[in-house]
């Protein structure tokens, strides 16, 4: 018998299970019915695997647990016994098309995990991460823009210095931003090389079971070696290194995360500071007359 996902309580999966989508929540899907106790969990996505939203990493993941995908596919009909699933084929514009093709495919439950974007028309006019509704803010997978925890972090920070504003009752303002600092305005050779920190994983089998942790954290040190490693593009980190090169009174320091005062009427306008910035932080424009 096909059971709902829709159903109020959760089914006791004992079959195999078919997920029809093909995003991180079908993938999600895929990978919670085998700890479920599902016997196997195929996802049916009706693209190929190059149109398909989900993640690489989560992919590999539904793989490595014992899961399957079937590619160009889509659920022609289901009835309380059997499931029928229909080809796609690509055309000229690679767009899937039916090709009439039927196939059964055994289930215990059919899962439509079909979609996981929401339409933000209404965010549009957003200003400074404040929604349309006065005093309302939002963040992170509920605006546009990529959907990945450092961009909702940024989201987090402008929205808290929006909301204190507005609570102070002072009008919007945008703070000014640097310019992107690309891979050829950073010297790394000013930082010794440091491999990436492996998290511990759990071994296919073992994820299984319970819903153990998967993906162990890390311990404070290792935490903070792998915060090390970040170059700090374009954001100074208070390093020395313009105070140390910049000539007498050009450079001063301010104190911590204060950072630093650039005296323009000591500076010779060589450039040595912005060169040696090893994190591109440093800016050199043309002196206005």
């Amino acid at each position: 018998m096909l059971q709902s996902a829709a159903a109020d309580q959760p089914p006791q999966l004992g079959r195999r299970v078919v997920v029809v989508g093909g995003g991180n929540t079908a993938m999600n899907a895929a990978r919670t019915a085998r700890r479920l106790g599902a016997t196997g969990a195929i996802v049916v996505y009706r693209r190929t695997r190059e149109r398909m939203p989900a993640h690489d990493v989560e992919v590999e993941q539904v793989v490595t647990e014992g899961g399957a995908l079937r590619w160009l596919a889509t659920v022609a009909r289901a009835d309380r016994v059997r499931l029928v699933l229909e080809r796609m084929a690509l055309d000229a514009g690679g767009v899937p098309q039916p090709t009439g093709a039927l196939e059964e495919l055994d289930a215990g439950t059919v899962v439509l995990a079909l979609g996981q974007a929401a339409d933000l028309a209404l965010l549009d006019t957003m200003s400074d991460m404040e929604t349309g509704h006065r005093g309302v803010f939002a963040g992170g997978d509920m605006v546009k823009g990529e959907r990945t925890v450092t961009v909702a972090a940024g989201h987090a920070r402008r929205a808290a210095r929006a909301i204190d504003r507005w609570l102070r009752g002072e009008r919007p303002a945008r703070a000014p931003r640097h310019a992107l600092a690309t891979a050829d305005r950073l010297n790394t050779w000013y930082s010794s090389d440091a491999p990436r920190s492996l998290q511990p994983q759990l071994e296919p089998a073992r994820r299984q079971h319970p819903f153990d942790e998967e993906i162990g954290g890390l311990d404070d040190s290792r935490a903070l070696f792998e915060a090390g490693r970040c170059r700090s593009c374009g954001k100074c980190f208070e390093c020395d290194n313009c105070l140390g090169v910049g000539p007498d009174s050009a450079v001063r320091k301010l104190g911590p995360v204060l950072r630093y005062a650039f005296g323009y009427d000591y500076c010779t306008g060589c450039g040595i500071c912005v060169v040696e910035c090893p994190c591109g932080a440093i800016e050199l424009e043309p002196e206005r007359v």
